[in-house]
């Protein structure tokens, strides 16, 4: 909990950089609007609370008492932040598919896909099961620790999807331009290599 700032930063580069959470909002916020994008939004977020349940309780005995434990998440940790970052300098930019409003574009149906989407996203999964745990002090109480660190990544979820969805017409056209995505991934593949380097060399 003393590298907060940095929990924050790692945390607010990972849900910024493009991936299946950020099309489903612009694609969401193209088709109905801003407030059509609410309920995949919610569920995104929801969907990493669920995700930072489960690595709590399959987790959180094991890195307080194995140090090994720890060293094999860090460097699962920092290999996944630098694999990362290279794929996003390779990627083009997004490909958005922008449809026409039906009966099933609902809040619930975008709340249920929002969670989906988390729970079968890589990047949220290993965030949350090699990188989350590293900012936990395992001789403070646990459980205040987590409920604050995982309550502040879904709001930077939510915070950084309204952003997008705020700015959709503007952000897609940026994005999905070749210039404006060559941008955007190697900003955030930078920024990647850069927290695979700091958390390879995190001591406990």
């Amino acid at each position: 909990m003393q590298l907060y700032l940095l929990f924050l930063l790692m945390a607010t580069a990972t849900v910024l950089s493009p991936g299946p959470g950020v099309v489903m909002t612009l694609s969401n916020a193209l088709r109905s609007g801003r407030r059509g994008t609410l309920g995949g939004i919610l569920g995104v977020a929801c969907g990493a609370l669920v995700v930072a349940v489960i690595s709590a309780t399959s987790l959180g005995v094991l890195l307080a008492t194995s140090a090994k434990a720890f060293t094999v998440l860090k460097f699962v940790g920092a290999a996944y932040l630098v694999y990362l970052g290279i794929r996003l300098w390779r990627a083009p930019s997004l490909n958005l598919s922008v449809a026409t409003d039906t009966a099933a574009d609902r809040f619930r149906n975008r709340f249920a896909e929002g969670i989906a989407i988390q729970l079968t996203n890589p990047k949220v999964v290993l965030f949350f099961l090699s990188i989350f745990p590293q900012f936990i002090d395992s001789t403070a109480d646990y459980g205040v620790q987590f409920a604050a660190l995982s309550l502040t990544y879904a709001g930077i979820v939510v915070a950084v999807h309204l952003v997008y969805a705020l700015f959709a017409k503007r952000a897609r056209r940026w994005l999905v331009s070749e210039r404006g995505g060559r941008i955007m991934n190697r900003t955030a593949g930078t920024t990647f290599l850069f927290f695979g380097g700091v958390l390879a060399t995190a001591q406990r």
